[in-house]
């Protein structure tokens, strides 16, 4: 089965890849899960869009995976959350957000995909993060959570 990749899959590919799949596979993992979609003649024009957009917020080489990781390591990045007595939050620090904390302190656009977090994040504190830049460079930087 020639299916297109709408999202990374470990061991498979990135989006915007054309893959072949067993069928069971495709068909009751990969398309159900909206990793994928059936590949057809129209939907090649979807794949020029889909690598136009990866390419637009991928890390092109090593050299640069080095220069955003220096860039996050300098940062100093603060996410406001509510919280109650003790410090606890209500409800815990997503992904998304901590992208878009990364984005508002001056930092690069990462993709929240690659966050590779050690646990929930449910307390105001300082917050290790790191992140898969490059195969070869995984950067790390502190998250405080404050009381907002």
């Amino acid at each position: 089965m020639k299916i297109i990749l709408t999202q990374e899959v470990s061991g498979l590919g990135a989006p915007g890849d054309i893959v072949e799949v067993k069928n069971g596979y495709g068909r009751n993992y990969l398309l159900p899960q909206g990793f994928a979609i059936v590949w057809t003649k129209g939907a090649e024009k979807q794949v020029t869009l889909i690598r136009r957009a990866r390419s637009a917020r991928e890390i092109r080489d090593l050299g640069h995976a080095n220069e955003v990781k220096a860039q996050l390591e300098s940062l100093k990045v603060t996410l406001k959350a509510r919280a109650g007595e003790g410090g606890r939050l209500f409800g815990s620090v997503t992904p998304a957000e901590i992208v878009d904390a990364v984005k508002a302190a001056g930092g690069p656009a990462l993709d929240r995909r690659r966050l590779e977090l050690s646990g929930h994040i449910k307390a105001l504190g300082s917050h290790p993060v790191r992140i898969k830049l490059h195969p070869d460079v995984t950067g790390t930087f502190n998250l405080n959570v404050v009381q907002g």
